[in-house]
């Protein structure tokens, strides 16, 4: 019942429609874990492990709504966090800035939206994992080499997260905080 419930609320995803597909492995993925893990150990799944499925299972509906706010709001939460950064790092879109013209402020735009992105597949997730091996690794390595300030970007998740944890319930942004304090983290 819970899964048809999740299913339900992956309709209103909209034009993230690749995350249906990428939803169902990751609920698959939970349970074939602890079945894995319980068969190389040949026994049972434990009643942690059970409820560690029923528990994922469980929050699903949760994970989705906040993916789909994230998703839908993509571009306000881009917004305001640009305006927010750009108010803290002015020096950054100033001629000789790192987000000065165009082109500059259209690929940090764009990196503002993988972050959110990356932010969605955690909170769906329910887990740091996809967003260590999908982007985070190497990310202080490249900013570096192309000349971006490692602070900005820590700044930048900042702005981003701000905007996005005001767009969500006190329980909804408790749930998505920490998927954005794990890539702060990881630009400082």
């Amino acid at each position: 019942m819970i899964l048809l419930q999740c299913l339900g609320e992956v309709r209103a995803f909209g034009k993230l429609y690749s995350e249906y597909i990428k939803f169902f492995i990751l609920i698959m993925s939970v349970v074939i874990q602890v079945l894995e893990r319980a068969d190389e150990e040949l026994r049972y799944p434990t009643i942690a492990e059970l409820q560690s499925v029923q528990n994922f299972l469980a929050t699903g509906t949760q994970r989705v709504r906040i993916a789909t706010i994230l998703a839908e709001s993509e571009d306000k939460i881009v917004k305001k966090a640009t305006e927010e950064l750009f108010r803290i790092h002015p020096d950054y879109i100033s001629p000789g800035g790192n987000a000065y013209g165009q082109k500059q402020r259209t690929q940090c735009l764009r990196d503002f939206t993988w972050y959110i992105r990356l932010t969605t597949y955690g909170v769906l997730a329910g887990d740091k994992d996809p967003i260590e091996k999908i982007g985070i690794i190497g990310v202080r390595e490249m900013y570096n080499s192309l000349g971006v300030p490692i602070v900005g970007m820590a700044d930048a998740i900042r702005c981003l997260k701000g905007a996005a944890l005001a767009l969500l319930s006190k329980e909804e942004a408790m749930t998505t905080e920490p998927y954005f304090d794990y890539i702060i983290q990881a630009m400082s």
